[in-house]
């Protein structure tokens, strides 16, 4: 084991019992259902917006997109424009009125401000509404923590199984712990990591091959000719039902949970606008 190995064990060490220690600073300010599960509407805007992007990205922007370019080529880039329409749309037509009418109707959960607002009375669409987030979020959830795993494998050859229950556990300890408050703790740290790897490793990359891609480009299979049009996928030309496709990822964001119930606990208007700068900016950069 060599020391540069020695030093990235170390660091993610630090981490992970950063993100335990985050859980207990943020047990120590839950008293509450309302504090547990939205952290007492106190979020601002930064917290807000980077913990929002990094939850929704996760994984699949640092490896997803990348591995999906690589692959196929910037014809890809559809669906990050979609995501980046739909990160703006959400922030600037749904954040406002949904944080408004939970308010209103004092909706701490996702399902309850579905209740509230449509009358339902008989917990009908309550009912209906949990147990799709469940079902749906089970697979989302897994998605995210396999990111983890091969992450772990990959970087230190741990077991994947096993770097999938040590990530699962340590999740669910700041989780349980500090509830919501830490779970947009965590996120923000994630988020402003993740805002700042994806600014240096381009740099780096470039520094690497002294601006020479070509090398890359070849191991693809793909003509850099078609590689970097837009209107590709791989050497075949792009349908419009493809763009559509790609354009379409974006609709996902108006009824993510994990992401409007940042909107629901955002401290006031004034952070309402700030956090939709701030996460807008960072997705069309980190994009």
């Amino acid at each position: 084991m060599n020391g540069s190995t020695i030093a990235i064990i170390i660091a993610f060490a630090v981490y992970l019992i950063m993100m335990i220690g985050v859980g207990i600073w943020s047990s120590k300010r839950t008293q509450g259902a309302d504090d547990y599960f939205l952290g007492s509407r106190g979020l601002t805007g930064p917290v807000a917006a980077l913990s929002a992007q990094a939850s929704d990205m996760s994984g699949w922007l640092l490896m997803g997109l990348p591995g999906s370019v690589y692959a196929l080529g910037t014809g890809q880039a559809w669906i990050a424009i979609g995501l980046g329409l739909g990160t703006i749309i959400n922030w600037l037509l749904i954040a406002k009125p949904l944080r408004a009418y939970t308010i209103t109707n004092n909706s701490i959960t996702l399902p309850e401000f579905l209740g509230n607002r449509y009358h339902d009375d008989k917990k009908i669409l309550l009912g209906v509404s949990s147990v799709v987030i469940v079902i749906f979020f089970l697979v989302y959830t897994a998605s995210a923590l396999a990111s983890g795993g091969k992450l772990f494998n990959s970087v230190f050859g741990i077991d994947y199984h096993t770097a999938l229950v040590l990530g699962a556990v340590v999740i669910l300890i700041y989780t349980f712990l500090g509830g919501f408050l830490a779970v947009c703790t965590t996120d923000f740290i994630q988020g402003s990591l993740m805002f700042l790897g994806l600014l240096v490793v381009p740099i780096a990359a470039w520094g690497f091959v002294s601006g020479d891609f070509s090398a890359a480009l070849t191991s693809t299979g793909i003509s850099s000719e078609h590689y970097l049009n837009l209107m590709y996928n791989g050497d075949a030309p792009i349908k419009i039902q493809d763009i559509l496709s790609g354009l379409a990822w974006g609709l996902g964001y108006c009824g993510m949970p994990h992401i409007l119930v940042r909107f629901m606990a955002i401290k006031n208007e004034k952070e309402l606008k700030k956090s939709s700068v701030i996460a807008i900016v960072w997705v069309v950069i980190s994009l």
